[in-house]
């Protein structure tokens, strides 16, 4: 693991103690309000999950029962022998997952994390247990100063780059409109819109033709959802942003796809809903509960090899345990 200069350490920290302040700001609205987080009423029976409380930006070492992100079934042919990938957002959940099955396909695995070392340092030893190389940096994904040196030092760790994931993200729930602060705005936006664009922009210049970007984008962004009105709106710029940025680099072959999930148990949501929410979580959805990381990820190897995809870009790939269309 690369250690962090001072300045993008202090960085790192002022960013968690603004998402925690959001944090504690939304929880004492709710338990002034003495209700859930307004969530839409679930059908179907709710999933058996324990009730853990994360603090932002969420470890996912401390997530009862922990997410299944390992996909044993899934079998590596060198899809990706001799590529080298970036995962913002890297050391848990989807992207933990996607570190995984990349490794275990052949390639070296960078990741992107804010401050949750312990996760990362796990997910360093799940991609080097596959046989790949692995690069954990902490920073912000929201200085493009940082997203540039973390190109860089994969560059140097390397030796190049063709796959970026961009997966980062930030979420907190609001009752209304008017819950939604600057300050708040500013979090969600800079952190899933702006970090993909600074990202893409220092990564655009080392890929080359057969290469790709993948983004993580939501099912809120395809349908929006009442209470997550500042994340569904960046996830749907995203799916713009996927969709744009597939037309601007065709004529160099680089692809653009993005992948939008359902609810997936990850640490997200248990940093971001409360305990009734949560014990309905996924129900919702038409197979009746939250998918595992390791029922996303396999989309990203998809999207990521040539041998597979070299005829898709624009692409957004609901996975949503629904029955879309």
């Amino acid at each position: 693991m690369k250690k962090s200069g001072k300045k993008t350490r202090r960085s790192v920290k002022k960013t968690v103690a603004k998402q925690q302040s959001i944090q504690s700001q939304q929880g004492k609205k709710d338990r002034k309000a003495k209700k859930p987080e307004a969530q839409p009423p679930a059908t179907g029976s709710p999933p058996a999950q324990p009730l853990p409380h994360l603090d932002k930006p969420g470890d996912e070492n401390q997530l009862r029962p922990a997410p299944q992100y390992a996909a044993p079934d899934y079998r590596g042919s060198g899809k990706l022998a001799g590529m080298s990938a970036l995962i913002t957002g890297g050391d848990s959940g989807i992207g933990r997952s996607v570190a995984i099955l990349f490794a275990r396909e052949g390639a070296n695995v960078a990741i992107c994390y804010l401050d949750e070392h312990a996760d990362a340092r796990k997910t360093c030893e799940l991609i080097e247990a596959e046989g790949g190389k692995s690069l954990a940096i902490s920073g912000d994904v929201q200085d493009l100063k940082f997203c540039a040196h973390s190109v860089q030092q994969v560059i140097q760790q390397f030796g190049g780059l063709n796959i970026l994931v961009n997966n980062a993200a930030f979420q907190e729930h609001a009752a209304s409109l008017a819950d939604l602060t600057p300050d708040r705005v500013a979090q969600t936006f800079g952190t899933n819109l702006f970090g993909y664009l600074h990202m893409s922009q220092s990564a655009l210049p080392y890929l080359s033709a057969g290469d790709c970007i993948i983004n993580t984008g939501s099912v809120t962004g395809l349908r929006g959802s009442a209470h997550l009105l500042d994340y569904s709106a960046t996830k749907g710029a995203i799916h713009a942003f996927t969709k744009s940025l597939a037309l601007n680099l065709v004529d160099q072959g680089i692809r653009v796809n993005a992948v939008a999930p359902g609810p997936v148990w990850t640490p997200l949501n248990p940093a971001d809903l409360g305990d009734d929410a949560l014990a309905r979580f996924g129900s919702e959805t038409h197979l009746g509960r939250a998918a595992q990381p390791e029922e996303i990820s396999p989309a990203y190897v998809f999207l990521a090899a040539p041998s597979c995809s070299r005829y898709i870009t624009g692409l957004v790939l609901p996975i949503t345990g629904d029955i879309e269309g």
